[in-house]
């Protein structure tokens, strides 16, 4: 710790010795009830507070935080951006016991350091139901300037876990509460119909910025809030993005903003007109009050369907002005044109990394349309105020690519996820280089715990200091730290909550750490960690129509799929019918998968049928086991070859969803066995639609399916 502290002396911020300052603050965790938009929801509340209390301090400072969890459940905290010893850092089971029910966890540790941090629970998916705060470390010498913290945040009056559950299940609801829809009808109408057919070629899925629609976005867990300031003073605004998944544009009508510091680390002012905040970024900027008026310092959500505001100053209230809708189909042309059709991104290289190209930026109508130019921060602009040179020891590279399934939400590194892999060991004293493409669709805010890295950014000797890296697709970046930690394990992940719970991450180990006395057994703790992304989720597809119904209800994790269907007719004419299937999913983007079944059928019928090979058809009366392989072809058609233990061969083609408009969805399957069905249905909410197909064997049918 003291090599670590000589090193962070010279970086601004902080701090490189102890007073005897001790500060202890009390932070009782409970379960309540919430009202955001006029329907009742549990979060988790802190000291009785959605977001939790500010915690402040004055580097050197030493914390003593005694958290009370007053719930039947287990929590954690995890103080984002903090040096601090490895097992109060925080991560369950990985450096920190869990705080268990009703149980107290006290943590102590030094302030070597000043900025704008926070803290969060690293438990499944708390984060998103409100258990976050923001935590301020003050300089020494203090500024007289007047300072704002602005926590933002997300909010959904749906369960996470079943967030969670729909994104595995790749639903389109969201995208249609957002009226961000990507059918044929919304091509054809932006002149982007063969767009889209080279989408569905490519096997992508429709574009979006943001996976989950949100209710509300907040600031200090309110829509809107105001604080008065005097016409031409300046003040630093401390922002902390404190999101589940939510990115942020940053925009203030009473002009520039000049940005003073990212995650927690100085740097050089620079005046922008907006900015982009990642998940789990923090920045401090500068406003100055331009005179009589109360100013909009707007905060919008990337994919444009929500807000928040703080109002600054006094008097008539001047608005910064709504950010217009994304033009979609213009990103999706971006897309297909830099994606192949197996499913692999074109390398922008280094001279397009560092958010210098957004691959979004066509969709945006203010950049498109403006006549006015706009200066919006990227990394590049980022310059520490003194040297960050690392210690001139041996220098470990690391690669990594970061990959992804939209299709199936598997979000992993190199392909593998957290629970596939072994810890990587780094010595204490080293150097660690890491060069990171991201090779999927999403940008990911890679977050390190317990160290500041380098981003090499061409600032050469200046390059700034951070613990988070947002990284957009197609980008290759580099960061760099030094290894100086005692000891210990610490999570590297991306911090949007749905990717870090499917496994994108790794865990750096220290060569040589002593068992960390907080954890018990390492090897059961270790398998708790692994057990977050290797979880089974369930999905069905059920209808009730006047011919009878048909279903399909499945349970999936990363790598691996039981799924039963069946068709059940009212008489012995249209029949029963029933198979199932455990599959394992192989490849990055998950388009194959052998599987083994079984297949039950029976119907009532005069006569031999015979399929499309000239064999007698035994589709009408069948009790087989069956091995085969499913993949899927451009335009998501789902091709199905098997053959039973009696050695009949069936060929499949199926295709699931056809989106002709945002509700109105076809479908469509035919085999070798000579069956074929084909149907519609129109969503009326998130569960339900009305229904209706035609089935070679059932005939017409109407009535609703149940999709969950």
């Amino acid at each position: 710790m003291k090599k670590l502290l000589l090193f962070l002396a010279c970086l601004p911020g902080f701090g490189s010795a102890f007073t005897q300052q001790l500060v202890r603050y009390d932070l009782t965790v409970t379960d309540t009830v919430v009202n955001y938009t006029g329907k009742a929801k549990m979060a988790i509340a802190i000291n009785g507070q959605l977001p939790a209390p500010t915690l402040h301090f004055i580097e050197g400072d030493t914390a003593e935080i005694h958290v009370h969890n007053k719930m039947h459940h287990e929590t954690s905290i995890h103080w984002h951006g903090l040096i601090l010893p490895n097992e109060q850092d925080g991560v369950p089971y990985l450096t920190t016991t869990p705080v268990k029910g009703m149980s107290t966890h006290i943590f102590r540790f030094p302030i070597v350091q000043s900025g704008t941090y926070w803290y969060h629970s690293h438990t499944m998916l708390q984060e998103q139901l409100g258990m976050y705060g923001a935590f301020i470390i003050s300089k020494r010498e203090t500024d007289p300037m007047q300072e704002y913290t602005m926590l933002l945040s997300d909010w959904s009056n749906e369960n996470p876990n079943q967030i969670e559950r729909s994104l595995h299940n790749a639903t389109d609801w969201y995208a249609i509460k957002k009226g961000a829809a990507q059918s044929y009808w919304e091509a054809g109408k932006a002149h982007h119909l063969g767009t889209k057919f080279g989408n569905e070629f490519k096997r992508m899925m429709a574009m979006d910025v943001s996976d989950v629609y949100y209710e509300r976005v907040l600031l200090n867990g309110l829509p809107a809030q105001a604080a008065a300031f005097a016409a031409g003073e300046q003040v630093r605004l401390r922002i902390i993005n404190g999101s589940a998944s939510t990115y942020f544009w940053l925009k203030f009508s009473g002009g520039k903003m000049s940005v003073v510091a990212n995650d927690g680390a100085d740097v050089v002012p620079v005046e922008v007109d907006r900015l982009i905040v990642g998940v789990s970024e923090t920045y401090d900027v500068v406003v100055t009050i331009p005179g009589a008026g109360k100013y909009e310092f707007l905060a919008t959500s990337e994919d444009r369907t929500q807000s928040a505001s703080l109002w600054l100053g006094e008097d008539k209230e001047v608005p910064a002005g709504a950010m217009p809708r994304l033009k979609y189909f213009e990103g999706m042309k971006m897309m297909n044109d830099m994606m192949t059709v197996g499913g692999k991104m074109e390398d922008m290289g280094m001279n397009m990394s560092l958010q210098q190209m957004d691959m979004n930026t066509v969709m945006y109508p203010e950049i498109v349309d403006s006549s006015e130019p706009t200066v919006t921060l990227n990394y590049s602009m980022l310059k520490s105020p003194v040297e960050t040179t690392l210690p001139d020891v041996p220098t470990r590279e690391l690669k990594f690519e970061l990959t992804g399934n939209m299709n199936r939400y598997v979000w992993s590194i190199d392909n593998k996820t957290v629970s596939e892999t072994d810890k990587i060991l780094i010595r204490k004293g080293e150097n660690v280089r890491i060069v990171i493409y991201n090779n999927s669709m999403m940008r990911h805010p890679m977050h390190l715990h317990g160290h500041f890295f380098r981003t090499l950014n061409g600032q050469g000797t200046y390059s700034p200091m951070k613990t988070v890296l947002d990284i957009l697709p197609m980008e290759t970046d580099t960061i760099e730290f030094h290894a100086s930690e005692e000891y210990g394990d610490w999570y590297f992940h991306c911090h949007i909550l749905y990717h870090m719970m499917s496994g994108m991450g790794r865990i750096f180990s220290y060569e040589g750490s002593p068992a960390n006395p907080e954890l018990g057994n390492p090897k059961k703790a270790l398998r708790k960690v692994y057990h977050d992304d290797r979880r089974f989720y369930s999905g069905a597809e059920i209808s009730l129509e006047s011919s009878g119904s048909d279903g399909e209800v499945w349970v999936a994790n990363t790598r691996w799929s039981l799924q039963t269907e069946w068709r059940l007719g009212f008489n012995q004419t249209t029949g029963q019918e029933s198979e199932s299937h455990i599959g394992r999913y192989i490849g990055r983007n998950q388009f194959f998968m052998p599987y083994a079944g079984w297949d039950v059928r029976s119907r009532s019928v005069e006569g031999d049928e015979k399929n499309i090979f000239g064999i007698r058809n035994t589709k009408d009366n069948r009790s087989v086991i069956c091995f085969g392989l499913e993949y899927t072809l451009p335009w998501f058609v789902k091709t199905d070859l098997r053959v039973d233990h009696t050695g009949n061969v069936r060929i499949q083609f199926a295709r699931e969803d056809i989106p002709v408009s945002s509700r109105v969805r076809l479908w469509g399957v035919w085999n070798t066995d000579m069956e074929y069905s084909v149907g519609a249905k129109y969503i009326i909410t998130k569960y339900w639609s009305l229904s209706t197909h035609y089935d070679s064997d059932m005939k017409w049918g109407g009535g609703l399916s149940l999709t969950y």
